[in-house]
C-alpha cells in the first residue's frame, strides 16, 4: 500500500484549486466571466495514478500529447463518467484508428493529407459522427514550431469545408518560448485577430467559436486575449514527483 498517495491527491487538489482560482482571477481582470475557459490538465509527465488523482480533484478535461500515453490512461480512468480527452500533439495517422474512438477533441490539425485520413477513419465509425478539431497555427518567428503559417489559413479551411467529419471549432497557437509577457500578448492577439477575420470569412461553413491558448507559463497573457481553452500541465504538478 502506498501511504503516500493520500498526501500526493491532496497537494494535486490544492494545485488545481490554486488554478482555478487563478484563471477566475485573470478572467476577471480582462472583464471576462471563467466560464468562457476551459481547462485541459495536460497529465503527459504523469502517471495514471496521478491523473485519476487531478479528475477526482474536479479536472474532467485531460490532454496528452503521444497517442499510446493517451491509450493507456483512458484505459486506467475508463470507469470514471464524465473524462473528455483532449489529443493535443500531433496524431500520427498510423495510430488514428486506435485514438479516435477515445478522443473529445483534436488540438493540433494543420495539413490535409491528416485531415483527409481522419475523415476516412471517421467514416468508418459512424456512430463517432464528426470529429471537433482545432487548425493549429504559427504567428511566431519560430521556424521549428509546428502549426500553419497565418497566410496559408484561408486555403487550408477552404480545403477542409468538403470533409463533413472534420467539425472545425477553432485556432490552437502557441508563444515563443521565453518570450516577454509583452511579446507573448501580442503573438496571442494576432492569433484572436485572426479567428475574428476567419469567423467572418467562413461563418457559412466552420463554427469557428474556440481558441485553444496558452500553458503554464503563459495562460493569463492567453486569457487577455480572448483564450477559450488553456492547456496546463507543470502548474498542476508542482511539487508532485511523476
Amino acid at each position: 500500500m502506498n501511504t503516500g498517495r493520500p498526501a500526493v491527491a491532496a497537494r494535486i487538489k490544492d494545485n488545481w484549486c490554486e488554478l482555478v482560482e487563478s484563471v477566475k482571477q485573470s478572467a476577471s481582470q480582462a472583464g471576462r466571466s471563467a466560464d468562457e475557459i476551459r481547462i485541459v490538465g495536460v497529465t503527459k509527465y504523469v502517471t495514471a495514478d496521478h491523473a485519476i488523482d487531478l479528475v477526482h480533484a474536479g479536472c474532467r478535461h485531460l490532454g496528452e500529447s503521444r497517442p499510446q500515453s493517451l491509450w493507456e490512461k483512458s484505459e486506467a480512468l475508463r470507469e470514471i463518467d464524465g473524462i473528455q480527452w483532449h489529443m493535443i500533439g500531433h496524431l500520427q495517422r498510423n495510430k488514428l484508428r486506435k485514438t479516435l474512438p477515445l478522443i473529445h477533441c483534436l488540438h493540433s490539425l494543420d495539413n490535409l493529407r491528416l485531415a483527409q485520413s481522419l475523415a476516412d477513419e471517421l467514416d468508418t465509425q459512424p456512430p463517432r459522427g464528426s470529429l471537433p478539431c482545432l487548425v493549429e497555427v504559427n504567428v511566431t518567428q519560430d521556424t521549428t514550431k509546428t502549426g500553419l503559417p497565418p497566410t496559408e489559413l484561408p486555403k487550408f479551411l477552404e480545403q477542409l469545408a468538403p470533409l463533413k467529419r472534420i467539425k472545425v471549432i477553432g485556432l490552437m497557437a502557441m508563444s515563443t518560448l521565453h518570450a516577454t509577457s509583452e511579446q507573448i500578448r501580442h503573438e496571442f492577439a494576432q492569433v484572436s485577430e485572426l479567428l475574428v477575420a476567419m469567423k467572418l470569412r467562413f461563418e457559412s461553413t466552420h463554427d469557428l467559436s474556440q481558441l485553444s491558448m496558452g500553458m503554464s507559463d503563459d495562460y493569463r497573457e492567453a486569457i487577455a486575449e480572448g483564450a477559450t481553452i488553456v492547456r496546463i500541465g507543470s502548474t498542476i504538478w508542482k511539487g508532485v514527483e511523476p
